[in-house]
C-alpha cells in the first residue's frame, strides 16, 4: 500500500480582461464595455471513502486545472476554468513539499480543500472609467495560477490496529478475522505495507489495520518505523499480538509498548487487547504456562489464540466488539493547519551586474504578470503600485540610475525617473 507520495499541482490562470467599447445604433459614444476574464480553475483535494491507499498516484503525479476564458465586449465575463478535483483516501495529510507545513488533514467523507486557488480574472476597461478618464485604454491580464509540490501522507483511519514484533502472526490473524487477503509467509518482515480488513460480527463491523512489525528504535525511524507507527495514531484501540514462539515474549511485549509511547505519548493510554499467538505450536503451549502468570503480575489479562489454526479467534472477535462498544466513536485526531496573516507586501531588491537590478516577491511578480505592457495607462498604473508598496524607494536606495535594467519576474524594464 502506497502511503506517501509527492505530487505537482497547478491551478488555472485567470482570463484576460479586454478593452472594448459599446457600439450600438444611435449611441455614438457608448463608453467602455470591456468584460472581465473568467476565474482560473482551482485544484481541489476531495476525500473518497472507497479509497484506502495512495496507489493511483503511482501512475500520475501532475495535475493542472483549466484556465479562465478572456472577457468579451458588451461587458461579458469570460467563462471560469473547470476545477481539477483529485480524489484521496480518508486520513490523508497534505503538506507543502518545500516547507513541510500542514495545509490540510482530510478525514471526513467527501471533505474538500482547495490546495491551489485559480487566478482571478483580469478586469476589463469598464472598471477604469472615471469622470476625468471616460475612455480608458487599460485592462488587466488574468492572475497567474498557483503551482506547488505537495506531499500526501496517509494515516489509515481504522478502528483497530494489530501490533507486534515481526513474524508475530499479524497478517495471518487479519486474514482469518476479516475479508483482507494479505501476503503471508513464515519469515520476518513479510509485511512491508499496512493492510486493511473489515471484521463483521452480528450487525456491526470494525475496520482493522495490520501494522507491519515494529523493531527496537522504530520511534526514531529505524527500519520503516515512522512509516508504520503513524498508522497507529488514529486507531480506537490496539490488539497487541505476542509471538508465542519467541525466546522472550515478555521482552517483546515491553519493546512494542515502549516504541509506541516514544513515538506518541498518547499511544501509551490507548486501550489494548493482548493475545498470545501460535498456540498450535508445542513450544508456545509450554511457554504459555510460564508467561501467563508473569503477564498477570503486570496487570495484563492475555488470551491464548492461534491465528493459523483459528483457535480462540471467535473469543478474540467478541472481545474486540465488546471493547469497541464501550469506546466513543471519536473524531480522528487531526493535524491542524497553521495560518498566518500579514498586511505587508514582501519583496527584495538585488543587484545583478553593474546596471541591472532584480525585484523579487510573489505578489509584485503577479502584478507584473497581470499588466498589459502595450498600454501606456497600464504601465503608469503599475508604476503607481511600485511607488505605493515601496519598490521605487528601495530601488533608488540601491543606487538605480537612468537607463538601468530592472527585472520583475519574466519582465525586463528600463528605469526612468
Amino acid at each position: 500500500m502506497l502511503d506517501q507520495v509527492k505530487i505537482y499541482v497547478r491551478s488555472g490562470d485567470g482570463g484576460a480582461g479586454v478593452v472594448a467599447w459599446r457600439r450600438e445604433k444611435f449611441v455614438p459614444k457608448g463608453g467602455p464595455a470591456g468584460g472581465d476574464g473568467g476565474r482560473g480553475g482551482d485544484v481541489v483535494l476531495r476525500v473518497k471513502h472507497t479509497l484506502n491507499t495512495l496507489s493511483p498516484f503511482g501512475r500520475k503525479i501532475h495535475f493542472k486545472a483549466a484556465h479562465g476564458q478572456p472577457g468579451q465586449g458588451s461587458r461579458k465575463t469570460g467563462a471560469s476554468g473547470k476545477a481539477m478535483i483529485i480524489d484521496v483516501p480518508p486520513g490523508t495529510i497534505v503538506r507543502d513539499a518545500d516547507t513541510g507545513e500542514v495545509l490540510a488533514d482530510l478525514v471526513e467523507r467527501d471533505e474538500m480543500v482547495v490546495v491551489a486557488p485559480g487566478g482571478r480574472g483580469g478586469r476589463g476597461n469598464q472598471h477604469f472609467a472615471t469622470s476625468a478618464r471616460q475612455a480608458p485604454r487599460i485592462a488587466e491580464k488574468g492572475e497567474p495560477g498557483v503551482e506547488r509540490w505537495l506531499i500526501l501522507e496517509l494515516k489509515l483511519i481504522a478502528d483497530v490496529g494489530i501490533v507486534g514484533v515481526p513474524n508475530a502472526g499479524k497478517s495471518t490473524l487479519l486474514s482469518v478475522i476479516s475479508n483482507a487477503r494479505p501476503k503471508i509467509a513464515d519469515y520476518p518482515f513479510t509485511t512491508l505495507e499496512p493492510n486493511l480488513g473489515v471484521v463483521i460480527y452480528d450487525d456491526s463491523d470494525l475496520v482493522v489495520a495490520d501494522i507491519p512489525g515494529l523493531i527496537e528504535g522504530a520511534h526514531m525511524g529505524v527500519g520503516l518505523g515512522h512509516a508504520f507507527l503513524r498508522h497507529v495514531q488514529r486507531t480506537r484501540f490496539l490488539v497487541h499480538l505476542i509471538d508465542g514462539s519467541s525466546e522472550d515474549p515478555i521482552a517483546d511485549y515491553n519493546q512494542i509498548n515502549v516504541e509506541l509511547a516514544l513515538y506518541d505519548d498518547r499511544l501509551k493510554e490507548r486501550p489494548q487487547i493482548v493475545a498470545f499467538n501460535k498456540m498450535d505450536l508445542p513450544d508456545a503451549q509450554a511457554r504459555w504456562k510460564d508467561i501467563e502468570p508473569k503477564l498477570r503480575k503486570l496487570g495484563v489479562e492475555a488470551m491464548p489464540i492461534s491465528g493459523a489454526a483459528q483457535q480462540g479467534v471467535d473469543k478474540l472477535i467478541q472481545k474486540m466488539f465488546a471493547l469497541a462498544a464501550t469506546l466513543p466513536r471519536q473524531t480522528p485526531t487531526v493535524e491542524t493547519p497553521v495560518y498566518t496573516l500579514t498586511d505587508d507586501v514582501p519583496f527584495t531588491v538585488e543587484r545583478e551586474g553593474e546596471h541591472a537590478y532584480r525585484v523579487s516577491g510573489k505578489r509584485i511578480e503577479r502584478a507584473a504578470a497581470m499588466t498589459y505592457w502595450e498600454y501606456d495607462e497600464a504601465i503608469y498604473r503599475f508604476h503607481r503600485i511600485l511607488d505605493a508598496i515601496g519598490v521605487t524607494a528601495a530601488l533608488r536606495e540601491a543606487g538605480v540610475q537612468e537607463g538601468d535594467t530592472v527585472y520583475i519576474g519574466t519582465h525586463e524594464l528600463e528605469w526612468s525617473d
